[in-house]
């Protein structure tokens, strides 16, 4: 069976507090990298990362064999169109602690729903692979159904790209293929399916992503992904419902659903959701 790696989008949210980490928690990165195979890293959708935050989250997980990251593209690239010299500069240089201890597997660039298959937009998409494509997998999440249609599916799959495949809201135009295909280094992201909120232009972030996948909806996305891996070198699983440490609970029982077998599971966490009693690995 191919690598399956298994993961969480960012770690540092203050609504974690008492639910994943307890108050004797040291290093919070230290502590959660240690039940899952990878993190996504979102505050590059914000500001551009800096070398000396970057090199520490390295340091910090240095002593985990075969750990490793990804990270979002700025949000000027994805969602305002601008690729500035000074941009990729900042990503080249921030993120070089990372891509020479081969610790970034992907870059995930995420655009939003109107971001359409047109020419302007392919263009886009090829600059942005030129800019970017020797720093990790450039790894594509659209959500336009227009980059279905088997004419743009070929324009992607010809970038040499990853084409995420979602699980997310979904409205009539969205992107719902449940394989892509594109790409033999699959990614999964999960955002949870909270529908009302997630199209409430007056909801908050953590109300868009405060959903818990029940354990039926674990076990479609698990069969999901078993035939995406079927096709795939490895697949990368990574949950985005972080509101209170629901991602860590949902990727763990994932984990122990696709393996076959029980996990570690953070006390604080089990205590918040006792259904992951049922995963646990016995302390004994």
């Amino acid at each position: 069976m191919p690598a399956v790696f298994f993961g969480i989008a960012g770690w540092s949210y203050p609504d974690w507090n008492g639910y994943v980490y307890s108050s004797n928690v040291k290093d919070k990165l230290q502590f959660i990298a240690g039940f899952v195979d990878m993190i996504e890293i979102n505050s590059t959708f914000y500001r551009p990362p800096e070398v000396k935050n970057v090199q520490t989250w390295v340091d910090k997980t240095s002593d985990i064999p075969d750990f490793f990251f990804t990270a979002k593209l700025h949000r000027e690239i994805t969602h305002e169109g601008i690729i500035s010299e000074q941009m990729v500069e900042n990503f080249h240089a921030g993120l070089e602690p990372m891509i020479k201890a081969n610790r970034l597997r992907h870059l995930l660039a995420q655009f939003k729903y109107n971001f359409d298959s047109n020419p302007e937009h392919r263009e886009h998409l090829e600059k942005i692979n030129q800019n970017f494509n020797d720093m990790a997998n450039l790894t594509l999440e659209l959500r336009h159904n227009s980059w279905q249609t088997q004419e743009s599916l070929d324009f992607l799959a010809s970038l040499n790209v990853t084409v995420a495949n979602l699980d997310y809201p979904e409205t009539a135009d969205s992107f719902n293929l449940k394989e892509t295909g594109i790409g033999e280094n699959a990614y999964l992201r999960l955002h949870g399916r909270n529908a009302k909120a997630w199209f409430d232009k007056k909801a908050g972030r953590d109300e868009t992503y405060n959903y818990c996948y029940s354990a039926e909806e674990l076990s479609g996305i698990k069969k999901r992904a078993e035939r995406i891996v079927k096709a795939s070198k490895t697949l990368t699983i990574v949950t985005n419902n972080h509101y209170q440490g629901k991602e860590v609970a949902n990727i763990l029982q994932l984990k122990a659903m696709l393996l076959g077998r029980k996990v570690a599971v953070p006390p604080r966490l089990l205590e918040k959701y006792p259904q992951l009693h049922n995963i646990k690995i016995n302390s004994e």
